[in-house]
Order: structure tokens, then C-alpha cells, then sequence
């Protein structure tokens, strides 16, 4: 899940403070790699890809070339990556799926309000145990 995400407040309906657009910070490079943002839409988080940042020297992979669902082969900017997500405490989030667009695989999901720039995303397979957290920033 290298796919960085930002937010911004955008839902004048839910002033639930993960709203808006996240940075995604790569773990390789440790340099941002896109901007997501995250809206509620029928009581579901969801995720949208909004720019994808180059990373000088690296090839910037724009299609889900390895998606194996309906998004293979599509633009990853405008993709909805995220979705699902049911609201617990606000600023908390589960029960979701996210892709990685790269890869093409598609994990479980919660994500968690460390701070008011700082979102956590915990991609799993079976249990949160067994999975990865990325740190997104504003």
C-alpha cells in the first residue's frame, strides 16, 4: 500500500475529522506518493485518489494494471481505493476494503485519528495482526 492519501473537510454533513484529503507517504522512499481524499457517502467512508506525486527516479505506475476486478487497466487518479468503512468513535473507521493499485491486491481496512494532521490505515489479511499501518498526513 504505497499510495498516500490526504484529506481535507468536505462533507458539510459530517464533521467527522478523517473528512477531507490525506497525504500518502511510501514506505520505501519515505517521500509523499499521492493524495486521497476521504468523504462519507450514504454512511460509508470511501477513498478517491485525487493526484498521484512522482517520485524522481522511479517510474509512476498510472493504471491498475494488476487490479483483478472491475478497475483493471483503469487511471488510478479518480479511483475509488477505499470503500466500505463503517464510522465507531469519531476519527475511527473499519469493516472496509482498500486497494493497493500497484500491486493490485486488495486488503481489509481501518483506519484511526492519531491527531488532527495524522491518520493511521491498517491494511489486513484475516485480523489487524496480521497487516501493516501506514501513517497519512494533512
Amino acid at each position: 500500500m504505497s499510495i498516500s492519501i490526504f484529506s481535507s473537510y468536505g462533507n458539510a454533513q459530517s464533521n467527522d475529522p478523517v473528512l477531507g484529503v490525506w497525504k500518502t507517504i511510501d514506505e520505501k522512499t519515505n517521500q509523499p506518493s499521492s493524495l486521497i481524499r476521504l468523504e462519507e457517502k450514504n454512511g460509508e467512508l470511501i477513498g478517491v485518489v485525487t493526484e498521484l506525486i512522482p517520485t524522481p527516479g522511479e517510474a509512476l505506475v498510472t493504471h491498475c494494471n494488476l487490479c483483478k476486478d472491475e478497475r483493471k487497466g483503469k487511471p488510478i487518479v479518480g479511483m475509488i481505493i477505499m470503500k466500505g468503512l463503517k464510522r465507531g468513535a469519531p476519527g475511527n473507521w473499519s469493516g472496509g476494503e482498500i486497494l493497493d493499485p500497484e500491486e493490485g491486491e486488495i486488503y481489509k481496512v481501518k483506519i484511526a485519528m492519531v491527531n488532527d494532521k495524522t491518520l493511521e490505515v491498517r491494511g489486513y489479511i484475516g485480523i489487524p495482526l496480521l497487516g501493516r499501518t501506514q501513517i497519512w498526513v494533512r
